[in-house]
Formats: structure tokens, sequence, C-alpha cells
């Protein structure tokens, strides 16, 4: 009977502190959607990026690059728990431990911190960089990577640490923050000292790792080989399960160049995809999300970087968000509209390599030459595929394209990223193709036109 009595009284506590929190932080967004917030005399909304998002799950892919509509953001089995529930059991933990100072245990539940003070400390950084505070947002990401289903997580320049703390708090076994800026360390390096092993803070910038030449390298500059050995992360097979899952927004001053990077280390096997299938969670901007998922015949989108993508991976729209959601610190002006889409949002997007790539032939040796021919056949995306062939090897594009079933007229910028692959899987077999056909397009096109 007391069992009962105490559990009844427990569950009237929890009831009103949630009244209460979940007033509390309908006040407190409400005064950071009217008040701005000034630094160095830039003078941005304190929270603007709590805009309401209408927008989950869009589309979903169902193959390589195809974007279908989806009827619900919610994966199967995944619970909600709506942010003023998990405030409270945070808000609770905090108080428990309040002036003490033993480490927290994988059960106690973290306090997100107070929304204006978080957009404050991310408007404090002096790079152009966004930024996620608001806990909405960051606990639809958690729900879409996963954690419990994670060995390890890389949260890329996690800043003030909203989306680390809703990982943890939603199950995350192990989050690595890797965070560039030195103004962020020392929170979350205070955070790890709490936790009891679920947290490790390093200050490395994952869009900088492995970079070109040799030598010694500061921090936040770093070489995998490096990183993954303090970590204590060892290679796995390719076809073994997702070693590590990566979350974070893509820098947007060089976006392309990015996922250029990124490819090339994916097909090559070097770089983070040495340790195996990588998972990428990352927000980018809605128009090169739209190329990188082009599809044949779209000749203005339709190009190599996307193509290659989509051939190695399977791509998800996981989610479309407002620019006004995120926290964005500029410093160096007011980003240019040019050739931005009206009301373009930032879309996440689920890069999960596939696990039968190298099975059919192409090996991270070979893998380079058949980057360089998607690179060469739509560097110019209205000739004909035949034609390109015939330049390669004389009179063996009749040959190759009757083996393929397709049409002698075809377009290279009408051939879809698998019917790709398998034209290299038969040109590499072929005794008539030489590797001196890699260069011709080298010397004919110095500028590199198209190939991005």
């Amino acid at each position: 009977m007391s069992t009962q009595i105490w559990r009844g009284v427990d569950l009237m506590v929890r009831s009103a502190c949630c009244h209460t929190i979940r007033s509390n932080v309908r006040s407190c967004l409400h005064k950071a959607m009217l008040a701005p917030v000034c630094h160095s005399g830039l003078c941005v909304p304190a929270a603007s990026m709590l805009h309401r998002r209408a927008y989950s799950l869009d589309f979903l892919s169902s193959g390589p690059g195809r974007p279908t509509l989806g009827p619900s953001s919610e994966h199967p089995g995944a619970e909600r728990t709506s942010p003023s529930s998990a405030l409270t059991h945070r808000n609770l933990s905090a108080a428990a431990v309040q002036g003490q100072c033993h480490h927290l245990c994988r059960y106690d539940s973290l306090d997100l911190g107070e929304v204006e003070e978080n957009v404050s400390r991310a408007l404090a950084c002096k790079k152009i960089r966004h930024f996620i505070v608001d806990p909405a947002l960051a606990e639809l990401v958690t729900q879409h990577v996963q954690p419990g289903n994670a060995r390890v997580i890389f949260e890329c320049n996690p800043g003030p640490g909203v989306l680390t703390r809703t990982l943890l708090n939603a199950g995350a076994q192990r989050v690595v923050a890797l965070e560039e800026e030195k103004l962020f360390l020392g929170d979350l390096q205070e955070l790890e000292c709490r936790l009891d092993g679920q947290l490790e803070v390093v200050h490395c910038d994952y869009f900088k790792l492995d970079p070109l030449g040799v030598g010694n390298l500061r921090p936040p500059v770093m070489y995998t080989d490096k990183l993954f050995t303090d970590l204590g992360i060892s290679e796995v097979s390719w076809t073994d399960d997702i070693p590590v899952k990566v979350v974070g927004i893509l820098p947007l001053r060089n976006e392309r160049g990015a996922l250029l990077k990124m490819v090339y280390s994916l097909f090559e096997r070097q770089s983070v995809y040495r340790y195996g299938r990588v998972e990428l969670n990352l927000f980018i901007r809605e128009k090169e999300y739209r190329k990188l998922v082009s599809q044949p015949g779209d000749m203005r989108q339709y190009r190599a970087f996307g193509v290659l993508w989509q051939m190695a991976c399977d791509i998800e729209l996981l989610h479309k968000e407002p620019w006004e959601s995120f926290v964005r610190s500029l410093r160096q002006g007011v980003q240019s509209s040019k050739n931005q889409l009206p009301n373009e949002h930032m879309c996440l997007v689920r890069l999960r390599p596939r696990a039968d790539l190298f099975s059919g032939g192409l090996t991270p040796t070979n893998a380079s030459t058949l980057m360089m021919m998607v690179k060469q056949c739509l560097a110019r995306r209205k000739i004909k595929l035949i034609d390109r062939l015939n330049l390669w090897s004389p009179d063996s594009g009749r040959k190759l394209l009757s083996e393929m079933a397709m049409f002698e007229d075809i377009l290279t910028g009408h051939v879809y990223p698998e019917e790709y692959l398998r034209l290299f899987q038969l040109i590499d077999k072929s005794k008539e193709f030489t590797h001196s056909w890699l260069y011709e397009e080298i010397l004919e096109n110095p500028q590199r036109v198209g190939w991005r």
C-alpha cells in the first residue's frame, strides 16, 4: 500500500513540474521571438530559428536518388518524446545533482539550458556557422539518427551542445563531439567530465580531416588515422554494419567541394571510409540536395558528383527545415541570395554507403578510373555516349551499347548512375580499352568544365 501511495505522489509531482516547465518554455520562446540579439554590431533575431516546422519527411528516396512521397516522419517503432516531458526529466535531474560532484550515470537526463543563453553563445562564434539551439529541432534530428542503434556517433561542430545533450538523453552509448572552435570546448569538456564515458570531446573539424600534403597538423585539422586510433575505433569489413554515424551541418562556404572530397574518399576507401561504411546524416542546402539527387535528362542539375553519390549510397531526405530555425553567426556580411531557391530550406539527408558497392568488380584500386570516366562523360551532357566510347576505343561504342540494351543515340546526360557503373564494369573487363583514354579529356578540357 505504501508503495502505491508513493507512486501516486511521484506522478502528481511530475505532472505539476511538467505544467510549470511547459509554461516557462513557451514564455521563453515568445520573448526570444520578439527580442533581437545584437553581437558586434550585427543584429539577428534571437530565436528566429524557433520557426514552427511543417516539413518533416517530405520525401523518401526509394532508390539511388529517386525521391518519392513519404507518408510519415516517424520510423517504425520510434517513440516520440515531447520536448516538455524531456525538459521535465532533465530539470529534475539537474536539481537533484546541484551542489554535488559525482558523475552522472547514463540514466540521468541532461538539462539543455536556456534558449536565450544558447542563442547568445552561438552568436559569439567568430566564423560563419549555423547552429541547432531549438530543443524541438534537436529532438527531431535525434529521432532520425536513431542513436540507440549506433555504435558511435560523431557530432560535427556541436557549438552550445543542445543536440549533444539530446542525443545522450535519447540513449546514445557513445557520442564524440568534434568541435573546431575553442569557444565551445570548455563547456563540452565540463559535460564530458560529468558523464561516465558516454561523451568524448575532441578539438577537431570533421570537414577538415586529411588535408593534402604531409607534416605536423594543429587542431582542429587532423588526420583520420590519428582520430580513430585515439578513439580506439578499428577497421571493419565493408559489408559489416555501420560502425559510425556522423551528424552535423555541412559548411555552406564550400558544400560542393566537401561533397566531392567525401565521395572520392568513399570510392577509394580512404579517410573515414577506411574504417567501414560510415553513415552521414547532414544538413545541406536545398539547391545542393536537388543536384545531389537530380535525374537523367535534367541537363542543368545532372552532375558528376550527384551521379557518384547516387551510385555509392542509399540517399534519403529525412527532413526539410526552414532557414529561420537555425542560429547563424554571420560576421562577414549577409549571404547573397543569388541562385538560391525561393523559401529555400536546409535538408537533412542520410547518405548510407551500399554494402554491395564493391561486389561487382569495382575495387578501391580501379574506382579512380570509374570516377574519371563519369566526370568525362558528364563534362558535356548533350553529346552522344557512343561518340565518347568510340573516342576512347574506336568502333567499340556500338558493341557496348548493344550489350547494355541501350539506344545508339542516347546522350551522356540521359544515362542513369547504375548504367554508368555497369558500363564501367564492361569497359574494365574489355581488352579493347586501355587506361590511356583517361587522360585525353584532361588535355582537351584543362578547366574541368562540367566536372562538378
